[in-house]
C-alpha cells in the first residue's frame, strides 16, 4: 500500500495508518461483496488478478459491459 521512511516513530504511525486503511477497505469489501472477512483478507494480503467475470462472480461489479463489434 506505501512505503514508509524517516524516524522509527514516523515508520510506526505510517504503518499503523496504512493497517487501518487496509482494515476499512475490507470491511467496505465485506459489506459490498458478501464474501466472508477471512477470504477478503487472504485476496489482498497479496495481489489478487482476476477477470471481469470472475469479479462478477466475487461481488466487485454488477455487470460485464460488452463492446459492440464492428465490421
Amino acid at each position: 500500500m506505501g512505503g514508509a521512511r524517516g524516524q522509527a516513530s514516523d515508520v510506526g504511525i505510517q504503518t499503523r495508518q496504512i493497517l487501518r486503511i487496509k482494515d476499512r477497505l475490507n470491511e467496505i469489501f465485506v459489506e459490498h461483496t458478501g464474501q466472508p472477512k477471512e477470504k477478503i483478507e487472504r485476496d489482498t494480503d497479496r495481489d489478487f488478478y482476476m477477470t471481469a467475470e470472475e469479479a462478477k462472480e466475487y461481488g466487485l461489479i454488477d455487470k460485464v459491459i460488452e463492446s459492440k463489434k464492428i465490421k
